[in-house]
């Protein structure tokens, strides 16, 4: 991972014009390995002692979709968005103390990964300043073919109306078209990563390859972000309207 006084300054210029940037091994080999299996561990023993808020399941009803919260359940992923480098660059992106909103996996698995809805992550985090971001790693590589997340730059200025979208794991959606002609594909290798805006519209379709494209996700805010009860009381209603 860049961590180097230039390379923050160019990735947060390239961040506030576009509101996503892509960085090439965030994680080395190593770290990505590390991450790898700390993952299939919680998969394996964490993951089936989960209370429903905390996984979402694919429509087949047995697939894993998302892990919420998982520094809640696990010491390691408690710890790993608090590396020094890690803080260095978000608190640089977010212009203040960066605080961890939460740990969370977006799995897309192979042939019955679900598709997500154009959406703004501001729609659920309900922040202002909205100056809150996204860093998704990817586990495994995220193609042109298996889902990969499409991004509008520039998209962060302002947050659009959302509407209630039907799909669990993503209860919001924009409730207006948008320009898609010219999208940032976020094509990852494992260990790439991409951090977004919580403003930048993104979506993806679903995944009907045989390879899987998990992603982990951590979230931050500046300290100076407070909860905004206008929008958190639309996204209680889109919630409600899932239940």
């Amino acid at each position: 991972m860049m961590n180097s006084t230039a390379a923050i300054e160019s990735l947060t210029a390239a961040y506030d014009r576009d509101g996503v940037i892509r960085i090439r091994e965030f994680f080395n080999a190593a770290d990505a390995a590390e991450v790898r299996a700390a993952l299939q561990r919680y998969f394996r023993d964490i993951a089936p002692t989960l209370p429903a808020s905390d996984v979402t399941f694919e429509s087949d009803g047995t697939t894993v979709r998302n892990l919420w919260r998982m520094e809640k359940h696990d010491p390691f992923f408690a710890t790993l968005p608090l590396r020094p480098a890690i803080l260095k660059l978000v608190g640089q992106l977010v212009h203040g103390e960066p605080v961890l909103l939460g740990v969370e996996t977006f799995n897309k698995p192979a042939r019955v990964g679900s598709g997500v809805p154009p959406h703004q992550d501001n729609a659920y985090f309900c922040q202002t300043p909205p100056d809150v971001l996204t860093i998704w790693v990817a586990i495994d590589a995220a193609t042109d073919d298996n889902g990969p997340i499409f991004y509008i730059r520039g998209s962060q200025a302002e947050l659009l109306p959302h509407k209630p979208s039907g799909v669990r794991g993503n209860s919001m959606g924009l409730a207006a078209a948008f320009d898609k002609s010219d999208p940032f594909v976020g094509t990852l290798e494992p260990g790439d990563a991409l951090i977004h805006h919580c403003q930048t519209i993104h979506y993806s379709g679903p995944n009907k390859t045989d390879h899987p494209r998990c992603g982990l996700l951590m979230v931050f805010r500046g300290a100076h972000a407070k909860d905004d009860p206008q929008l958190r009381a639309a996204y209680d209603a889109g919630r409600a309207a899932l239940a």
